[in-house]
Parts: structure tokens; sequence; C-alpha cells
């Protein structure tokens, strides 16, 4: 307790008031500073520039971040909830329209593009819920990830099956009857149907055992050494650091940090806002 002028005892501030301080100062410092130097659009496989996007009109979810993703990497996107994580990803994939900054991939405009034409491009994505039809088999599945060119599908099926061998190998199971570490498999399998530069990752670990977490984390390691460029949000940040070559931390819309993954494990900010025990996901 403390003693305020004539207003008797002041209750001494909590420990979560205490780091809630700390975490907005740190944001007041956010944005281009958490950033770094960004390049043009020719400097990268992917840019997402100064984003400001929402779902209502007049209420932005996403305040000016910033992302680059360059060939071969593995990027993770972490925060707490409402940080607009999963907003970035929608954003990137055209399901949430841009209203203010620049999207390119390869160096070309895909602002406004709806997400079959972003398909086309080369970029894949996987959704967090939903992800799959569970009444079709995985066969019939893995055909609706490749409708845009059915004539590669046996060719693609079998890239993907080499990947995920439990997908060829039970080609012909529905996928309501397979667990939830499996169907994930099934819907990344899906999202490479196309042969993806680009793929994109909502919570991919979400609702999975440690074990199958552990797969899936594997998988992505895979995929990504096939030549796929990933964008990863991930609720098991430290997992999604320990792999990815990049990541950045958002909190309200707006980037707090961005560094390697081994740089953002070890920073002790990072550690105390958003991968300690006072840091609510």
């Amino acid at each position: 307790m403390t003693e305020r002028d004539g207003l008797g005892p002041e209750k001494a501030p909590s420990e979560v008031e205490v780091f809630e301080r700390h975490r907005e100062e740190v944001l007041e410092h956010a944005g281009a500073e958490a950033v770094g130097e960004v390049g043009g659009p020719d400097d990268y496989l992917l840019l997402a520039k100064e984003l400001v996007a929402g779902y209502v009109p007049g209420v932005n979810i996403l305040n000016g971040c910033t992302l680059t993703l360059t060939e071969g990497e593995v990027v993770a996107i972490i925060g707490p909830n409402g940080a607009g994580k999963s907003t970035l990803i929608k954003t990137i994939f055209g399901l949430i329209p841009v209203r203010e900054g620049g999207l390119t991939l390869r160096g070309s405009s895909i602002r406004g593009l709806a997400a079959h034409s972003l398909v086309e491009r080369g970029v894949g994505y996987v959704p967090q819920t939903q992800n799959v039809f569970p009444s079709l088999t995985i066969e019939e599945n893995l055909q609706m990830g490749a409708f845009l060119r059915p004539r590669s599908f046996a060719a693609r099926f079998a890239v993907v099956a080499e990947l995920f061998p439990l997908l060829g190998e039970r080609r012909k199971a529905k996928a309501g009857s397979l667990s939830g570490g499996e169907r994930q498999m099934v819907a990344m399998g899906r999202a490479l149907m196309m042969d993806p530069s680009v793929l994109l990752l909502d919570e991919p670990t979400a609702g999975l055992s440690p074990i199958y977490q552990e797969e899936v984390f594997q998988r992505v390691k895979e995929v990504n050494s096939t030549g796929v460029s990933v964008i990863m949000v991930e609720q098991n940040a430290r997992r999604c650091l320990q792999i990815c070559d990049r990541g950045y931390v958002l909190d309200q819309g707006r980037n707090a940090y961005t560094g390697s993954g081994r740089d953002l494990l070890n920073d002790p900010n990072v550690i105390e806002l958003y991968l300690g025990t006072l840091a609510r996901d």
C-alpha cells in the first residue's frame, strides 16, 4: 500500500496490471521499429506491407502490420488471442479485404484478388476449422484440392502420398472417421494438390494431442524441404519458433517483435510478455 496526498492509502498495482502496463509500453514503440528496414516487392516471394484490415466496416483488426517471406522460409506468426494472427493469414489469402497497405506475390500485386485466383498463382491455405469434407473419402478430398487442374490429380496424389503415407494407404476411408491429427494431414495434403509455392497454415496443431502436434511440426518441415515456403499461425509458440526461420509477434494488429526463431525464443521481453506464464493466449 502507498499513501496518496490526503486520500488515504493507494493500492499497489497487481502483477497482472504491471504486466499489462509493460505490454502497452512495448506497443507504443511497435510498428516500423519492430519490423526494421523493409525492401520492395521484388525483394521477396511475398510481401504484406502496413496492412489495415477488418471484418466489420470501421473496425480494424490489422493496424499496419508488415510481414515478408522469402523463398524456402518457414515464418511463424505468434501472439495472444485477438492479436490479428488469423486475420493476417485470411487477408493474405483474399478472404478479408485490404483497406490500406500493399500485398504482393513475386513482385506483383495480389491485393483484392479472390482466393481461387491466389490458388492458381501458387498460394495454398489450410484453415483452422472445417478444413476437410467429412462425408468424402481421403481421395475425394484431395480431388477437391485439384479441382482447377483435374488432369494433374494422379501425379499430385503420388507426391502428396509420399509426404503423407497415411493418405495413400487409407485413400478410400471417409475423412470423418479420422482422428484430428489425421484430418490435419488430409487438409494439408489437399492444399498441396495444386503444387503451391506458398502454404498458409492457420493454427494447424489446435486441439491436437502433444504427439499429433509434434507430427504436424515434423510434416511442416518435410513440406518445406520440398521447396514450399510456409507462413504458420501457431498457438504452440515455443515449438513453432524452434522450427521456423523467422517469427513475428503480433499484438493488437501490430508488429511487436520480429527476428529469427532462436532470437525470439531468447528475447527477455518476448519471454515475459508472450511466452511466459503471465502471457495469456
